[in-house]
């Protein structure tokens, strides 16, 4: 096992139609843990998986260093660099069996003579034969132990001798991740696994993924889209954009303290609500006419910024419905999805036309036009400046914070 290091890593890719370089990876430092789950998200085209390859040895830096421990692996070979890569479309041989797939990375991480292919190919085509027949590899036979011991823990053992055509998504999943499991790498690379499987059996595998992780304690990058992914698996979360290192942290620092509107608005579903508010006297904010008090760690860090313009950001949960009232804000629904357990309701402010997304229970009544009146928490503002970065209270006013609950994404 090992930790990962990205030492100022870029990556451009050459001019094309009169155009500049391509730059996708842009100075990148990051640090990861031995032994932890690394989960990279962000827009399309913003280089996680750019990083995955480079990582991998599929693509070159363009200048930078990657560390696996203590060795530099930029400018070694990918078979050399000890990771394992699974990749969105499996990348099974399709001419292979489950067996032959598990096993094919274990074969070719070592170089072997023609006399030892010879030898193995012997024992694979005799091991059906009767003991006496068949012919031994100690090599071959160390590959089937291990094929064997990770069909047991992925419950591929009846699969064993099928093809990838005959087998189901999810099984094919659980092959493209057996066969990076044989090897023991120091690194898994995941490039987006699960997105082409349906809803519920993305859910069931990405559990088995955490808990493998858990138990193998290999250091693991993990690229996706999906928002539950990226909350529930990894042990922290980097946005990346544009490709550059947005934040930095686990999932519950980067959903209640984002560093700027675009993590703000790119972890959590829904999205923030964004809101154009003035910083007003005594730790309040006002949107338009309306004065909404501030409380919590953030109102420590009003005091200089008083009078100032700056966006206000506030959770779909921490915005409740309630009575009409001089401090509450008036709104007009456009459209609510109910979702079983809770219902999520898209209104217009009525002062300052601001859409915003209110998370409300089930069984409010909540038609298309219907007004309703909206309280915000008051420790649940955060604000950020002209640039859009956080403005962020003392560190010691934010530890003693009190933790809220998250809510469960959908």
């Amino acid at each position: 096992m090992a930790g990962v290091r990205f030492e100022a890593l870029s990556k451009s890719y050459p001019a094309r139609g009169g155009e500049g370089p391509v730059e996708v990876i842009s100075n990148l430092s990051l640090d990861i843990d031995d032994g932890e789950f690394l989960v990279l998200v962000g827009p399309s085209g913003c280089g996680k998986s750019t990083l995955l390859r480079l990582m991998a040895g599929l693509e070159s830096p363009s200048s930078g260093e990657i560390w696996v421990g203590n060795e530099a692996v930029s400018q070694l070979r990918p078979a050399k660099r000890n990771v394992a890569m699974v990749f969105q479309s499996y990348a099974l041989y399709p001419h292979l069996s489950v067996r032959d797939n598990l096993g094919f990375g274990l074969r070719r991480s070592r170089q072997r003579s023609a006399v030892d292919q010879l030898q193995d190919q012997l024992h694979r085509s005799t091991r059906w034969l009767p003991g006496r027949l068949r012919y031994n590899s100690e090599r071959e036979a160390r590959v089937e132990q291990r094929v064997h011991e990770v069909a047991a823990a992925l419950e591929l053992e009846h699969l064993l001798d099928r093809r990838p055509k005959e087998l189901s998504g999810g099984q094919k999943q659980r092959v493209a991740l057996g066969r990076a499991m044989a090897r023991q790498p120091a690194v898994f690379l995941m490039d987006e696994p699960l997105s082409n499987l349906d809803a519920k059996l993305r859910g069931s595998t990405r559990k088995q993924i955490v808990e493998l992780q858990r138990q193998l304690g290999t250091t693991t990058l993990y690229v996706t889209h999906d928002q539950v992914e990226a909350m529930t698996m990894g042990h922290r979360i980097a946005v990346l954009n544009q490709g550059r290192l947005q934040q930095l942290g686990t999932p519950m620092e980067l959903y209640r303290w984002p560093s700027n509107l675009f993590v703000a608005q790119f972890i959590g579903s829904p999205p923030m609500n964004v809101l154009p508010v003035q910083v007003g006297p005594s730790q309040t904010l006002m949107l338009g006419e309306r004065r909404l008090s501030v409380e919590g760690p953030l109102a420590d860090a009003l005091g200089p910024f008083e009078g100032h313009q700056l966006s206000g950001g506030i959770r779909a949960e921490q915005l409740r419905v309630a009575p009409a009232t001089n401090r509450n804000l008036p709104a007009e629904v456009s459209h609510s999805e109910v979702l079983g357990n809770e219902q999520l309701i898209t209104c217009r402010l009525l002062d300052g036309n601001h859409l915003v997304q209110v998370r409300a229970e089930p069984g409010l009544d909540a038609v298309a036009g219907a007004v309703i009146h909206l309280e915000a928490d008051p420790r649940g503002w955060r604000l950020f400046d002209q640039h859009g970065s956080a403005i962020n209270p003392p560190v010691a006013s934010r530890l003693n914070d009190a933790e809220p609950v998250l809510p469960e994404l959908n």
